[in-house]
C-alpha cells in the first residue's frame, strides 16, 4: 500500500493531521475486519454497531458512509478537522471497542488547484 504523509493508519503510534497548508474539512475512515475475525463475530455485534453509527450520524459527526464493493468493510466520511478526533469517534463504536477492526484515516480538504481558476478573476472584481 502506498503510504503518503496525509494518510495515517491505526498502527501508527500517534494520529497526525494533514501536513499541507490547506484546511482539513473532513476525514475518511476506512474500516475492515482484522485478520482472523469472522463474519459471525461481526454480525453478533452489528445491531449495536448500526445503532451507534446512526446516532453519530444524527449528531452530525458522520457525514456519509458506504459499504466497500469488495465486501471487506466500510468507508466513513467524518465531519472533523483532524485525524485525532476522527479516531476518537471511530474508536467509540462497538466493533472497535471489541478490537475487531483495522482503521485507516485520510484527512481531506478542498482541491487547491481550483483556486488557480478563480485567482485571476477575483483579482479583477
Amino acid at each position: 500500500m502506498n503510504d503518503s504523509p496525509n494518510k495515517v493508519r491505526e498502527q501508527d503510534s500517534h494520529p497526525q493531521t494533514q501536513t499541507s497548508n490547506s484546511a482539513t474539512t473532513g476525514v475518511f475512515a476506512l474500516l475492515k475486519a482484522k485478520p482472523g475475525v469472522t463474519r459471525d463475530q461481526i454480525m453478533a455485534i452489528m445491531p449495536a454497531e448500526i445503532r451507534a453509527t446512526v446516532q453519530l450520524y444524527l449528531e452530525g459527526k458522520i457525514r456519509e458512509w458506504y459499504a466497500r464493493e469488495d465486501g471487506k468493510g466500510a468507508v466513513f466520511l467524518l465531519n472533523t478537522g483532524d485525524v485525532a478526533e476522527a479516531s476518537s469517534i471511530m474508536e467509540s463504536l462497538p466493533l472497535a471497542r471489541e478490537n475487531m477492526l483495522d482503521h485507516e484515516y485520510i484527512p481531506v480538504s478542498p482541491l487547491m488547484p481550483l483556486r488557480l481558476l478563480i485567482g485571476s478573476q477575483s483579482a479583477r472584481e
